[in-house]
């Protein structure tokens, strides 16, 4: 049930979904992804009331419910307890489960926080073999730190940082003729927040050097301050006689000619998680069986499989979610608009 927009907590006595917006960010505005994804939920689970928060609007209720990030939909409980919050919308998947849980929740609940990733002991499945959740993100973060020998997390990307710090982080490893890789921890959350703990570093940008943590920006000013900045931090600099930023530059812009070429990599190109023979989430599946049925030869690409695509497409493409469907190189959509064509019959035309 989709009620008005909340400027008080909700009252005790029925579940809730709040969902927070800001009229900035398009995705969760009117007629945005996030906002469509919210709509479309609160249809389906009649039985639950959902609401609409805009956080810049309700500092108070971002403050009670812990929300610095938008979108954020917080799962509440009929006595008032938070439930579970989850920030992005990018695992539709996760947020699906999250609400028919709550549905389905009776007098005896846990509180789970997917800020730490962490359940309550009665839900650690260590002891079946299986991976506690926390432990699959410090192995992710794992691999991530490990990416590149210089590895540096930060808001935004080296052609648009987001915060001054992030710029001034990028200058500096290009003016000092460094070959590094950038992870842009505002497109994912959950390694927005692990990698604070996991560091025991609460800010970014972080610059790791071959899996280490060297520090934040004011180590790197103090470093360059005290000598050659490649020198001390051990590692060698890009070597060519016209070395500049532009070679740096045209390091970065390899990932645009990666995508470039895999989006055109098969006349119907699918950018999924999974394969078409195990597809890993239920909306990867069901565009499968969609061209499948459609009897269109198609290619894909298992985006979790390879982080840098995962992450870069979505700002290649500007669209945030997963699958993506190309068709000659341009994109098509996701599987709502790939659903919307095969009802008018305007899919196989255009393939």
């Amino acid at each position: 049930m989709i009620t008005e927009e909340l400027s008080a907590p909700p009252s005790s006595g029925s579940k809730c979904v709040l969902f927070f917006w800001a009229s900035w960010h398009e995705a969760t505005a009117p007629g945005g992804s996030a906002s469509k994804l919210y709509e479309t939920l609160a249809t389906i689970t009649p039985d639950i009331s959902f609401y609409r928060v805009e956080a810049e609007a309700q500092p108070d209720l971002s403050t009670k419910y812990n929300v610095t990030v938008v979108p954020s939909f917080v799962l509440i409980y009929t006595d008032g307890r938070v439930v579970q919050t989850i920030e992005g919308a990018d695992d539709v998947a996760r947020l699906t489960s999250a609400v028919s849980q709550l549905r389905n929740m009776g007098t005896t609940i846990s509180v789970i926080s997917s800020n730490d990733g962490n359940h309550d002991g009665n839900h650690d499945q260590s002891s079946s073999g299986e991976m506690t959740k926390e432990e699959k993100l410090n192995q992710r973060l794992e691999r991530l730190i490990h990416k590149s020998q210089v590895m540096l997390f930060m808001k935004g990307s080296p052609h648009h940082p987001r915060c001054g710090f992030s710029r001034q982080a990028i200058e500096l490893l290009t003016h000092a003729k460094i070959s590094f890789c950038t992870f842009d921890i505002l497109t994912d959350e959950d390694v927005r927040q692990g990698l604070k703990t996991y560091s025991d570093w609460p800010t970014y940008p972080q610059l790791y050097v071959d899996g280490e943590l060297l520090g934040g920006l004011d180590i790197m000013n103090e470093m360059a301050e005290e000598g050659d900045l490649a020198e001390q931090m051990g590692v060698s600099k890009i070597q060519s006689s016209s070395s500049s930023s532009s070679d740096i530059q045209s390091k970065v812009e390899s990932l645009d000619e990666k995508l470039t070429k895999l989006v055109k990599r098969s006349k119907v190109m699918l950018f999924m998680k999974g394969l078409p023979s195990q597809p890993r989430c239920g909306f990867s599946r069901k565009i499968c069986e969609i061209l499948q049925e459609q009897k269109i030869d198609f290619d894909a690409f298992d985006i979790l499989g390879d982080e840098e695509v995962r992450q870069g497409l979505k700002a290649f493409s500007d669209w945030p979610t997963y699958p993506q469907l190309y068709v000659d190189g341009d994109l098509i959509g996701g599987l709502d608009i790939v659903m919307e064509m095969v009802e008018g019959d305007e899919l196989k035309d255009l393939i």
